[in-house]
């Protein structure tokens, strides 16, 4: 009679342990813009300063950036970094599609030749050619390799040899005379020149109070006048700019009551503060009398 004998065949434990272990390895990330949880290979570490964002989140700061015409450099957009970190051009190139990317090259080199005293731009809209500056120290003639136009390296002005450089316009051909004088400027022209630091500005639509993204400067777009300011808008109330702000006239009301609300909210809360700290001052000076007292007794020298 044959005896049979059943092997009992325990559960093997080890696969279980594998998985558990490898699900162990790959945690979860919170991304530092959005707040959301991802997985590692969600998530993109920047070159420099190893700061580490989900990867929409990432593109999107870098398209914004981009299209705000941030140009180079694109920082960290953590606002703590410790390494004050930079994007490099290889990390945007992935990050952004291809016009994006071509706009961020325009940028860039547009930037590169502003901050290059021995390069500047020909004033001539319709020509844009970067030319070469011999002398970055002083006003020098400079002629334009594709249009043959001579301006002065400062000013921008046509050359004007033995007189001293003056306040004037980019040379912008007027359409009622483009064969006449060059230093006549349209005023309704796409492109021109920022009055303070000269780089060109395109605009296609919206209001005619324009601010320069490189130096900050707030100039109306026809006259190219100064409305830094002018936070009432009261240059298009009068003169050759009368009602061409681009706005209604509802609008502008609206945005200056807006303006007269802050300043006045900014003055009530000054004035309601002002007697209660004069009243809170001498319990101010009081308790910091006793502080000093306190410190100064038990930093002394000890009796004998």
């Amino acid at each position: 009679m044959e005896s049979s004998s059943k092997v009992h065949q325990h559960p093997v434990i080890t696969t279980g342990l594998s998985v558990d272990v490898e699900l162990a390895v790959d945690p979860l990330v919170t991304c530092k813009l959005c707040l959301c949880e991802y997985p590692p290979d969600g998530m993109t570490t920047l070159e420099q300063c190893n700061c580490f964002f989900c990867t929409m989140c990432l593109m999107r700061y870098v398209e914004l950036m981009i299209r705000e015409g941030c140009g180079s450099p694109i920082t960290c957009p953590e606002l703590g970094c410790p390494k004050n970190g930079v994007l490099q051009d290889t990390e945007i190139a992935c990050l952004v599609p291809a016009d994006v990317l071509q706009l961020y090259q325009q940028l860039k080199f547009e930037q590169e030749v502003h901050l290059d005293p021995f390069r500047t731009w020909c004033p001539m809209v319709q020509c844009q050619a970067v030319c070469q500056v011999a002398d970055s120290h002083q006003a020098v003639s400079v002629q334009c390799p594709t249009c043959q136009v001579e301006f002065c390296s400062v000013c921008k002005a046509s050359w004007h040899p033995g007189r001293a450089c003056q306040e004037s316009q980019p040379l912008m051909p007027s359409k009622a005379n483009d064969a006449g004088d060059s230093t006549n400027f349209d005023a309704d022209a796409p492109i021109k020149q920022c009055p303070v630091c000269h780089i060109f500005i395109e605009r296609n639509e919206g209001c005619a109070q324009m601010m320069c993204k490189n130096c900050k400067h707030t100039f109306c777009w026809y006259c190219l006048h100064n409305l830094d300011n002018d936070i009432f808008l009261r240059h298009y109330d009068k003169g050759p700019c009368r009602n061409k702000l681009g706005h209604s006239r509802a609008s502008v009301i609206w945005n200056r009551t807006q303006v007269v609300g802050i300043l006045f909210g900014l003055g009530l809360i000054v004035l309601v503060t002002s007697p209660l700290l004069l009243l809170a001052s001498p319990c101010i000076i009081c308790c910091a009398c006793k502080s000093c007292r306190s410190k100064r007794k038990h930093h002394g020298p000890s009796s004998t």
